[in-house]
């Protein structure tokens, strides 16, 4: 048996946050259906979906409900069984409106019968993952099949799988290694197989001590890996250990080039999640229609990871864990990278990882000031990149040095507000300096990189 972990690199700047992983040791609730159900057609990173059913539909878990309309797009299933009320609009946290189809469930959650994808070589490997609805489950939302299709010229010879869940509070990918830890192993197998990659390394915080426990134990059976080919990698527990450019760094060493892919480098990363889907999807051919939520904060009463239909409310998954008080901040996400919501009425979507509810006290505001230049901003950046000076040009609408600044390499973490003492509004302003470079760029017809 493998008994230790090998030990990835240390990355640039980065912040140490308080874990607060209040729910990891506790087993995943599974949500009774709600009520209603609102499922927008953009879940995803790409074109949004069209509407394939009407107002007075019945449907299933499983019927599918939104149809692929462009190349970067991912189907959408229903996640209860009941009637289709009505075509409708809902609103994204992002503040932009989506197409969404609203269902009544019956609260008998009937399932579409299904059965597993035939397989016989990448390209049947490919179609089966577009088929299920897949995209990236830690947050990107990039659909999964884009992801799996080979690059010409750019073979991968690494697999990572990301289980860093470097963000205080949110263990939904902790529970998953946990209670699904052999859905872990044979996706790792399956897309290692068809992607060609020669090597694979799980990559988990040294916070989470009983996740790497569980996943050597499977990793040294020599029966189904002999050539250790299959690794588990412990990384140290620094804020944002798991976004794809430090992850590549930390564990291989190859550095992302600027408005690169990992794929420039011979490495695929993935969601330990977004893996062991693709394995109980190719055992079972049920598509996605749920996701683990983690639902934590002062103002909960339960604090727990929760299994919820997609598309039902945060209200609902809210009143399903408890509040012991009224929510002053709610959040979709973490902490640090997750989007603040005006009200509780927003859907749940793949892409929503944790639901987060904060009583007053954790929610106090840090006051703003005028900038101190004490560098803590470009001293702790994980790009390397200068906060301060990327926010005055945004402020400036100067998008000539928005560019130079290279404004598109911040991957918006949130590590220069969080060590600013000053409470500046870096990661806002930066977001907006990303938008008028992409507004130049359209108007002289190029792409921002």
């Amino acid at each position: 048996m493998i008994e230790k972990p090998e030990k990835a690199g240390r990355v640039r700047g980065g912040v140490r946050l308080e874990h607060r992983k209040n729910t990891c040791f506790t087993k995943t609730s599974v949500m009774p259906p709600p009520a209603a159900v609102t499922i927008p057609m953009k879940q995803h990173i790409g074109s949004p979906c069209t509407p394939a059913v009407k107002k007075g539909d019945r449907v299933k878990v499983g019927t599918l409900v939104g149809v692929s309309a462009g190349t970067v797009c991912s189907p959408i299933y229903s996640s209860v069984s009941g009637t289709v009320a009505g075509i409708t609009e809902t609103r994204c946290p992002d503040g932009t409106r989506v197409t969404a189809v609203k269902i009544e469930s019956d609260g008998l959650m009937e399932a579409e019968k299904t059965s597993p994808p035939e397989i016989t070589g990448p390209e049947d490997f490919i179609e089966a993952v577009k088929r299920s609805g897949l995209v990236g489950l830690g947050g990107a939302g990039f659909p999964s099949h884009i992801k799996l299709t080979p690059v010409k010229g750019k073979p991968i010879d690494t697999l990572i799988v990301n289980c860093a869940e470097c963000e205080p509070y949110i263990t939904a990918d902790h529970r998953e290694c946990i209670e699904d830890s052999w859905d872990v192993f044979n996706g790792i197998y399956t897309v290692k197989k068809f992607v060609g990659a020669k090597n694979a390394y799980i990559a988990v915080e040294n916070n989470k001590p009983d996740v790497i426990k569980v996943l050597l134990q499977i990793a040294s059976d020599a029966s189904r890996d002999p050539e250790n080919r299959v690794r588990v990698t412990e990384l140290k527990s620094v804020y944002p250990q798991g976004a794809e450019k430090m992850l590549v760094k930390a564990v291989t060493g190859r550095k992302i080039p600027l408005g690169g892919l990992p794929s420039d480098v011979g490495v695929l990363v993935m969601n330990v999640t977004t893996v062991a889907f693709i394995s109980r999807y190719l055992k079972t051919g049920e598509p996605l229609t749920s996701r683990r939520v983690t639902v934590d904060g002062g103002a909960v009463e339960r604090p727990q990871n929760v299994m919820v239909p997609i598309g039902t409310s945060v209200e609902d998954v809210l009143r399903f864990t408890g509040l012991r008080s009224e929510p002053v901040k709610i959040i979709m996400g973490g902490p640090m990278m997750g989007t603040a919501l005006p009200d509780a009425s927003f859907p749940v979507t793949k892409t929503t990882n944790a639901i987060l509810a904060f009583n007053e006290e954790e929610a106090k505001k840090t006051r703003t000031t005028a900038c101190i230049h004490c560098g803590k901003c470009v001293k702790n950046c994980p790009m390397g990149l200068m906060p301060l000076y990327l926010a005055q040009a945004s402020d400036a609408g100067d998008v000539k040095e928005l560019e130079r600044l290279s404004v598109n390499a911040c991957m918006e973490c949130g590590t220069c507000v969080y060590n600013c003492p000053a409470g500046r509004h870096l990661v806002q302003a930066i977001r907006v300096g990303k938008r008028l470079l992409r507004e130049e760029k359209a108007k002289k017809g190029e792409t921002a990189k």
